[in-house]
């Protein structure tokens, strides 16, 4: 049983006292204890070797005390399984040397057998359960299978990532055969994450607001809704596509047990489009983190105050910044956990 079921309570709509609190990115750039190990191990080592995977996840638990913790990793540990190169550049990002940009370039990317590409985050997964004790829950991620698409095709990170758009709209039998690659590669791995031991599980769409609604049903929603559905009777899932305000109302219909929102939605508007039953996670602007500190408790109570303290998660929007002090990391958490309902 896990001591603090407060996170996998509000993924239930259960009532509860104050709403929980994680933050994506929570594990990583921020943290000096992170940078050190940054300094000693590239970005794909750190994702490959669970010792450091595990301890990378444990780190802002030990300093802020979270109510849920989210696995070390990345979205792109995906499609390196697939036989697609993935490197991460310092200073750059991540860079694909050989994106995939026709129909014959799709004849080499596989649906890999998981345990035997990705075994390595399983095992990150029994390390962390061991280090986090049953204290709180673990949540284990994948991209949504349109991001990772973008990046497949782009090569590497683009404000508009118009060479995946331009396949999807030229080649369109091609970008549909390599997202139900992803799907179906995505699906096995996040069943074999929540076999070896995580609790719930977030599919991040960090590129779905680059496509027109009518696009984003066609190459986004209709395969994470896959995903959802093979996913949902196993573990609750958390679906987030960042800027996909629009798609808010098919989502909350799609079975997932949680909607991130980012902060370009208004809490009002976010229970009205979904109406008003599914748990909500999100959305304090990661920038907002610079305010100082006493403006960000006062904001994250106004924040709960307006989602309401049920079915509800606190989160930001999209990531924590590499900037954000880490007193202001603490005022965030801490308001949350200070909160009393009126």
């Amino acid at each position: 049983m896990i001591k603090n079921d407060l996170f996998l309570r509000a993924l239930k709509g259960e009532t509860v006292d104050r709403p929980p609190v994680w933050m994506m990115r929570q594990a990583g750039r921020y943290l000096p204890e992170f940078m050190e190990i940054k300094k000693k191990y590239d970005f794909f080592t750190r994702c490959q070797t669970p010792e450091l995977a595990s301890e990378i996840t444990v780190q802002p638990i030990r300093r802020y005390g979270m109510d849920a913790a989210i696995l070390f990793s990345d979205i792109l540990v995906i499609p390196q399984a697939m036989n697609i190169e993935v490197e991460m550049k310092p200073n750059f990002g991540p860079y694909l040397p050989n994106p995939i940009r026709t129909s014959k370039d799709l004849e080499s990317v596989i649906v890999p057998d998981i345990n035997s590409t990705l075994g390595y985050v399983m095992d990150a997964i029994k390390m962390t359960k061991e280090k986090l004790n049953d204290d709180i829950p673990l949540i284990g991620f994948a991209g949504s299978p349109w991001t990772i698409l973008c990046y497949c095709v782009q090569g590497q990170g683009s404000k508009t990532f118009d060479k995946a758009k331009e396949f999807c709209f030229t080649n369109p039998v091609a970008a549909h055969q390599l997202l139900q690659k992803i799907t179906d590669t995505t699906i096995a791995y996040l069943k074999e994450k929540v076999k070896a031991g995580v609790n719930a599980v977030q599919v991040f769409d960090s590129w779905g607001g680059m496509l027109s609604p009518t696009d984003y049903q066609e190459f986004s929603w209709q395969y994470i809704q896959q995903i959802i559905d093979a996913l949902k009777d196993e573990a609750p899932v958390i679906a987030f596509g960042k800027g996909c305000w629009f798609a808010l109302g098919d989502m909350a219909k799609s079975g997932a047990s949680a909607l991130g929102v980012d902060w370009t939605c208004s809490a009002r508007n976010a229970r009205y489009l979904t109406g008003g039953n599914i748990t909500l996670q999100g959305n304090f602007d990661p920038s907002r983190l610079l305010s100082p500190p006493e403006d960000i408790k006062k904001m994250v109570h106004q924040m709960i105050n307006e989602f309401g303290k049920d079915k509800y998660i606190v989160n930001l929007g999209h990531g924590i910044l590499p900037n954000i002090p880490l007193e202001n990391a603490k005022a965030f958490i801490d308001a949350v956990k200070e909160y009393k309902a009126n």
